[in-house]
């Protein structure tokens, strides 16, 4: 009589996340506890239009699944550049630095390329929502998470639900007045926005108007500093200044548990963090200046984490 054969092992479950930005495109391995276990990186063509991201995108998962053989990936969740409809997965509008993007269907085109259930949200409320559910801020009911970067862009999370807005378009710290800009003008037409003089390029441009000595980006302006030239000093200080007086009043309207910060502005170390607390607290009202501010623990997994979990709630 032969022998019955042993019951074959049930194989891992794991999903996909995307977190798909102007300059890189980061695919990673999600498992249900938050935990990346793969991931690989490749340059998004944003020049090349939208197809040609998106055949970058799915090639990153493919290669993913193809040596996670033993791992069953059951959906996939993509944090994406843009304002993008959680409702249908499309991206509504985006800078040309994704040459064609608005419009582009990433939940069904990424559907059909990849054969997997997607959920589509922007990145940086996919940043938030990792935030939220697995990082400095988990455990707490109501997160507010500004990223500071090449922009300035935020997201509010109460009850590990991202507040996308009536037009999908919450979260544009950015584009609200700041008194520190003046009428500089900003990258989305208007005028004084907290963006031209909080951003990274923001700062180095105001760091070149103080001066009349332009520099490349804001690395040098933080080389400067930390070498003790004046002027770059102060351009960190009204940075971070700027930057908690618009959290300031966002706590003063949101009420939130927890301020998350994160993005590459906050590499310029403790000085910007400094000006960024103390203007918080100049701004919030009496009985919220006690709300914490905290950095960002997750760094570039947050996102990829954040669209994961999306990616789990699609899995029965």
């Amino acid at each position: 009589m032969a022998e019955a054969s042993k019951p074959r092992a049930a194989a891992a479950e794991a999903v996909a996340a995307l977190d798909i930005g102007g300059t890189k495109t980061t695919a990673a391995v999600v498992a249900r506890q938050g935990e990346v276990v793969d991931r690989v990186t490749a340059a998004t063509p944003g020049r090349a239009g939208a197809s040609a991201v998106l055949d970058t995108a799915a090639d990153l998962v493919d290669r993913l699944r193809a040596r996670s053989a033993g791992t069953l990936v059951r959906a996939l969740g993509v944090g994406s550049a843009g304002v993008v409809d959680r409702t249908t997965g499309r991206v509504l509008s985006a800078t040309d630095v994704l040459t064609g993007w608005a419009g582009t269907d990433l939940r069904g085109r990424l559907h059909r390329l990849l054969g997997l259930p997607v959920t589509v949200v922007n990145d940086v409320h996919a940043h938030a929502l990792g935030e939220a559910r697995h990082g400095v801020a988990a455990g707490c009911e109501t997160v507010l998470f500004v990223a500071v970067g090449t922009g300035v862009g935020a997201s509010f999370v109460v009850g590990g639900k991202v507040l996308a807005g009536a037009h999908s378009a919450a979260g544009h710290a950015g584009h609200q007045p700041s008194r520190y800009a003046g009428s500089l003008p900003c990258t989305c037409g208007g005028r004084g926005h907290l963006e031209a003089i909080a951003a990274g390029p923001g700062l180095a441009a105001e760091y070149a108007r103080r001066t009349g000595r332009p520099v490349d980006d804001l690395r040098a302006v933080a080389a400067l500093a930390q070498g003790g030239d004046a002027a770059a000093g102060a351009v960190v200080l009204l940075g971070g200044t700027a930057v908690g007086s618009a959290v300031g009043g966002l706590v003063n309207v949101l009420d939130p548990d927890a301020v998350v910060i994160g993005g590459g502005v906050t590499g310029l170390g403790e000085p910007w963090w400094q000006a960024l607390r103390d203007a918080v607290k100049r701004e919030a009202l009496p009985g919220l200046d006690a709300v914490p501010v905290l950095a960002s623990a997750l760094g570039a997994d947050a996102p990829l984490l954040g669209a994961a979990s999306l990616a789990w709630e699609t899995v029965s």
